[in-house]
C-alpha cells in the first residue's frame, strides 16, 4: 500500500503480561519502520442505586495510567512514535475498535491480564481478540512465565 504507515494496535492495563505487549510490539514497530497505537480501557459497570463515577475523571486516571506504563517501559522518548488511547467500554471492544480505524497491520496483547483467573493460558480479551480480529494478533506472554 502506498503511503501506508505499518501500525501495530497494543492492549495496555498495566499487568506484567500487558508490559511485555507494549515492549514487544514497540520492538517490532521499530523494526518495520512502524507506529505503535496503545490502548487502555476504562469499564465502569452500571448497578441499580449505586453512584456512577463521574467518566471525566476516570478518563483522565486512565489517561495518566497509560503515560505511566508507556514511560516505565518504552522510556520518556520511545525509538517509534506512539499515539495514546483511552476508551470507555470493554477492552476487547476498544482494540478491534481501534484496530479497523487505524487500518492496524497487527494487533498485540498480554496472555492475560488483570483480573479473571491467573490460572487461564489466555484472558478472556485476548481470546475475544484473536477470535473476532481482521488482521493478525500477536499474543505474549510476561517473561519468565511458563
Amino acid at each position: 500500500m502506498e503511503g501506508h504507515q505499518y501500525t501495530v494496535v497494543v492492549g495496555v492495563d498495566g499487568s506484567p503480561a500487558s508490559r511485555a505487549a507494549l515492549r514487544w510490539a514497540a520492538w517490532h514497530a521499530e523494526l518495520v519502520g512502524g507506529s505503535l497505537v496503545t490502548v487502555m480501557a476504562w469499564d465502569a459497570p452500571l448497578i441499580y442505586n449505586w453512584e456512577v463515577p463521574d467518566s471525566e475523571d476516570l478518563s483522565r486516571r486512565t489517561a495518566a495510567n497509560l503515560d505511566e506504563v508507556i514511560t516505565e517501559v518504552l522510556g520518556a522518548e520511545p525509538a517509534v512514535p506512539v499515539s495514546k488511547n483511552v476508551a470507555s467500554g470493554h477492552p476487547a471492544r476498544a482494540l478491534l475498535d481501534l484496530a479497523e480505524e487505524s487500518e492496524a497491520d497487527l494487533i498485540v496483547v498480554g496472555n492475560r491480564g488483570h483480573g479473571g483467573f491467573t490460572e487461564a493460558l489466555l484472558g478472556s480479551v485476548g481470546q475475544n481478540v484473536v477470535h473476532h480480529a481482521r488482521c493478525p494478533v500477536v499474543v505474549v506472554r510476561e517473561p519468565g512465565e511458563r
